[in-house]
């Protein structure tokens, strides 16, 4: 065996034949797999994927909603997730035995919550722990691993979604005095901001240096926030704002709250995917809109909604680049293994971790 070929069997590399066929042979093998393969395949899609994979998708949407779909979906067997690792991770979690979660590509991780390492947080955890003792409770936005969900589930917390996440917040606090929040800071912050708590009582924990990043007092903190980021949404600037005031006094400015506060505090409006879909929807024909979100996702809702004028916060962003690792060429791969008998990539959750994962994800359920 060659190094090439060590490389691949190692790394579930896609063979040379899926980069050498034309879009429209893809196409074309993609529709007869689906076709054959009927009601026992499903695939969902992100909102962020491209637009190459996303018009194969049964269901498209957040991450949490595409598992819950998934989940009631009972007759699908196979289940290809258009995503990142995390969300096809959820999807395992919350489906049953008889049904298998793959990733077209195993290299389509998330960067923010591969920052919430689960040593690390454990570390951090019983570090707060000699400081606050048993005055903390744990929130973790479903961007991240399951592995984290699993600490939070088993530690009394729960999850968040960007749409719920001011309810869970708000029951986390008639929990515990201090909610630690994982993993992304921005999320927490601005939620908590928007609740009332000031941001003196707010201090990012940094897991390389092990401690609380803060000029105030600890003892006076609430909100204890990862150090952890979205590399999309944190890409949008305080500029980016300014630039679009200065030259277009007329554009509304809508934006994702995993970015910065100081960003979220001059839109206009900031919400989830979700929300920032339905605003679009149901916007005037003829108003101008620059969002602050996904480029795939912007240019789809430029497409949708050509009666508006609809363009990125950032002329200079890019797509999410590990969620683009998921294209044509894998997600055909993806369906012939199965179609050969001979999946790959399959994402199966430890049955432990799940079940402290759920619950979680059942904690939120139950408040929202």
């Amino acid at each position: 065996m060659n190094i090439l070929d060590a490389v691949r069997e190692r790394h579930q590399m896609i063979p040379d034949k899926y980069l050498q066929m034309s879009k429209d042979e893809m196409e074309q093998r993609v529709r007869e797999i689906k076709q054959k393969l009927g009601k026992s395949l499903f695939i969902p899609g992100h909102h962020y994927q491209k637009d190459e994979v996303i018009q194969f998708a049964d269901a498209t949407g957040d991450s949490l909603q595409l598992a819950q779909i998934s989940a009631r979906n009972k007759a699908a067997k196979h289940i290809v997730f258009c995503g990142v690792h995390f969300m096809a991770e959820t999807a395992d979690i919350l489906t049953e035995d008889t049904q298998n979660v793959y990733l077209p590509d195993m290299r389509a991780g998330c960067s923010m919550a591969d920052m919430a390492d689960i040593a690390q947080t454990e570390a951090a955890w019983e570090e707060l722990q000699s400081i606050y003792g048993d005055t903390i409770i744990p929130l973790t936005y479903v961007n991240s691993t399951a592995d984290i969900k699993a600490f939070v589930g088993r530690n009394g917390g729960a999850a968040v979604t960007s749409s719920n996440a001011k309810h869970i917040v708000e029951w986390a606090l008639t929990q515990k005095e201090r909610i630690l929040f994982l993993p992304d800071q921005h999320l927490g912050r601005n939620t908590a901001y928007d609740l009332g708590i000031p941001l003196s009582q707010m201090a990012v924990w940094n897991p390389f240096a092990k401690k609380l990043i803060t000029e105030e007092n600890i003892q006076d903190l609430k909100i204890l926030l990862w150090k952890g980021h979205c590399s999309v949404h944190e890409n949008f600037t305080v500029q980016n704002i300014i630039q679009i005031r200065s030259e277009k006094k007329d554009m509304k400015i809508i934006v994702h709250p995993e970015c910065s506060r100081e960003v979220v505090e001059l839109s206009d409006y900031s919400g989830s995917t979700s929300y920032i879909i339905n605003m679009l929807e149901k916007a005037e024909p003829g108003t101008q809109w620059a969002v602050g979100t996904e480029m795939n996702l912007v240019n789809r809702l430029a497409q949708i909604h050509n009666d508006k004028t609809v363009i990125s916060l950032n002329p200079q962003m890019c797509p999410c680049l590990t969620m683009n690792r998921i294209d044509l060429p894998h997600l055909l791969w993806s369906l012939e293994c199965i179609e050969e008998g001979n999946p790959i990539n399959r994402i199966k959750v430890a049955r432990e971790t799940a079940e402290e994962a759920i619950l979680a994800l059942d904690r939120m359920l139950a408040i929202v």
